[in-house]
């Protein structure tokens, strides 16, 4: 059974082990300030997927206003599963309970992005088993930052 619960401090740590899960290896440190960050701001929200009693994944989300429409949808910007536990319905179950916290929300729709690697194809189709369409592209353009 997998419980899904707000995030806390104490999470922190098997939080940084899930981003190399997902490909993005960081420290303790870094993360701490991310998730300070992050805390901080109202619009976002981190949810944590408990399995006796470990930290099993994760799901972190903004509510998102349009400018071009009344209403608000639901920015998925990270979720991830502990590897040894991928398959195992975790995901399914974070996904479900964000759409009924969206709902509850206000929210009329779940989105996310995702980027076109090999590593992500197995993402890519675990999305489209629960529900996501392919809708359109994501353009991003990077730049230096002056320190």
């Amino acid at each position: 059974m997998v419980l899904i619960r707000k995030y806390k401090s104490g999470d922190l740590e098997a939080v940084t082990n899930l981003m190399t899960d997902l490909g993005y290896p960081t420290d303790v440190d870094s993360m701490n300030q991310r998730m300070k960050l992050i805390e901080n701001n109202p619009g976002y929200f981190t949810f944590v997927a408990i399995q006796d009693h470990e930290v099993v994944g994760m799901i972190g989300t903004r509510l998102v206003h349009y400018y071009e429409g009344d209403g608000v949808t639901v920015q998925i910007s990270i979720i991830v599963v502990r590897e040894d536990l991928q398959g195992k319905g975790i995901g399914k179950e974070l996904l479900a309970f964000i759409e009924n916290w969206a709902k509850e929300k206000g929210a009329n729709s779940l989105y996310l992005s995702s980027g076109i690697k090999p590593e992500r194809i197995k993402a890519h189709e675990f999305y489209k088993k629960n529900g996501f369409d392919i809708n359109g592209y994501r353009f991003v353009k990077r730049f230096e930052m002056v320190q």
